[in-house]
């Protein structure tokens, strides 16, 4: 399955549901208490950060998506808090604030990147459905795909009204549900239940084949446009009527912490198909969203870049041979990644020891080489009749199978300062005996605050050499 990065600055997703306020007290613990037999933590970091809806409302915003949230909470310091970092975010929240009810709280007490308590502060919400209703009804119109966040905590009391505004319009609803009745989802476009709430709906499944039939069932019975089913390390299923079943594997490396991971899932999957994506495209992005927030400690967000790096890596394409829209991307994603950016040029024509120990030295002058290679009227206009001994195609496939090679791109002119204005490298490096203002293009990267760097060639290596090398021998 062939995957890209969506537009998501048009992708704008409207949250209703659940929102509290994620609270973390961090210290070192170096001691057991006397009064009990606990650990005594010195809390000396205090850390908020938006949970439930708000998280998935957040993740949207991450991935550089319009995000609406609409929730309930307390009149307190905790939904002031909440404001502030969602208001932050890019998030436009607007909540529902009840005086008699606080805004529901999970303070979780971290030592050494361990949980070692949580203490949650909740009451259900005796919602104002009508109030609910109205205000997402006004937003509608802004936006693409509904996403009904549910952790059962009384925000979201009706469910059909909301499914029946969003679909009159012709937009997607997207469920994540909670409890032991299904049936208060009925026409979603898609629920994104894990496989313990689904197996508490429809009971144990013993193989996929049984899993499968049963999604199916509840597909039918509930009038679902499709079903997900994430299933932790078993990867992700997903169930549409009358077209087969889809089987994902988890792409987690290594997982550390499993909260939130459903919020990233149905966050992605929303921006997704609000961005355009076909479903099983879009379900793919969000297994691998969800792959990475998995190594993160509690609570968290994953950004464009992050998301669009597992993409390339997925594609392969995170190195190698690339045009120059491709090789924007793919800088914009290292630098928000805090990568130092190097950048050389040549004709590259035989590729010899001295290129090899060249490009070597250059890599190490950051984090990312590119090289840039004129095209073939460039070389023969540079080097003459004859030249290049090998086409651009079969010069770029060299250099992209070397390990200090990050990208590889080609230029038509003769001289790669048009290049250079576009890219802006953090590090020109050339090979040669000059001096740095023998360095074409060094006045571009010194104008923006750039670095210029020339470095020498193992001695005796050069392709004109081996060409008159050559030529010797067969005369």
């Amino acid at each position: 399955m062939k995957l890209s990065m969506p537009r998501f600055d048009q992708a704008p997703v409207l949250v209703v549901g659940d929102v509290m306020l994620d609270r973390y007290w961090h210290g070192p613990t170096q001691r057991i208490s006397p009064e009990a037999p606990v650990p005594v933590v010195r809390v000396d970091q205090r850390e908020d950060r938006p949970g439930g809806a708000a998280n998935v409302a957040l993740n949207i915003s991450a991935l550089g998506a319009p995000a609406y949230l609409v929730g309930v909470t307390g009149n307190d310091e905790a939904a002031d808090a909440l404001t502030e970092r969602l208001t932050a975010a890019g998030v436009a929240s607007q909540f529902q604030r009840r005086s008699e009810q606080p805004t529901i709280v999970k303070l979780r007490v971290m030592s050494r990147h361990q949980q070692l308590l949580r203490l949650d502060f909740e009451e259900p919400f005796n919602t104002d459905t009508q109030a609910l209703a109205g205000d997402v009804e006004q937003l509608l119109d802004k936006v693409k795909v509904l996403i009904l966040s549910d952790y059962g905590k009384g925000a979201l009391k009706n469910h059909q009204q909301l499914i029946q505004l969003a679909r009159a319009r012709g937009i997607t609803v997207l469920a994540d549900p909670k409890g032991s009745d299904f049936s208060i989802y009925r026409g979603a476009s898609l629920i994104t239940p894990n496989l313990h709430e689904f197996e508490t709906i429809v009971g144990t499944c013993r193989d996929e084949a049984e899993l499968v039939a049963k999604g199916e069932a509840l597909m039918q019975e509930l009038e679902l446009g499709a079903l997900l089913i994430t299933r932790s390390e078993q990867g992700m299923t997903l169930l549409r009527p009358g077209q087969p079943e889809l089987h994902l594997p988890a792409r987690a490396r290594e997982v550390f912490d499993v909260t939130g991971a459903g919020d990233t899932v149905i966050s992605t999957l929303a921006a997704a198909i609000a961005a355009g994506e076909e479903l099983p495209q879009a379900v793919a992005l969000a297994n691998l969203a969800a792959g990475i927030v998995v190594g993160k400690l509690g609570t968290a967000a994953i950004s464009a870049p992050e998301l669009r790096r597992a993409v390339q890596r997925e594609q392969g394409s995170e190195r190698g041979v690339m045009n120059v829209e491709q090789l924007l991307v793919a800088i914009e994603d290292a630098r928000a990644h805090g990568e130092k950016v190097v950048f050389t040029n040549g004709c590259f024509d035989i590729i010899h020891a001295g290129h090899v120990g060249y490009l070597e030295d250059a890599r190490r002058e950051g984090d990312r080489l590119i090289v840039a290679i004129n095209d073939d009227a460039s070389v023969s206009r540079l080097k003459g009749p004859g030249r290049p001994i090998n086409s651009v195609d079969r010069r770029m496939a060299v250099l992209a199978g070397l390990g200090a090679v990050d990208w590889v791109v080609s230029f038509s002119e003769d001289t790669p300062e048009r290049l250079l204005e576009v890219i802006r490298p953090d590090v020109l490096v050339k090979g040669g005996d000059y001096g740095i203002d023998g360095v074409v293009g060094a006045p571009i990267v010194q104008s923006y605050g750039g670095t210029v760097k020339v470095l020498s060639f193992v001695d005796s290596c050069s392709t004109t050499a081996i060409v008159e090398k050559i030529k010797t021998q067969r005369d």
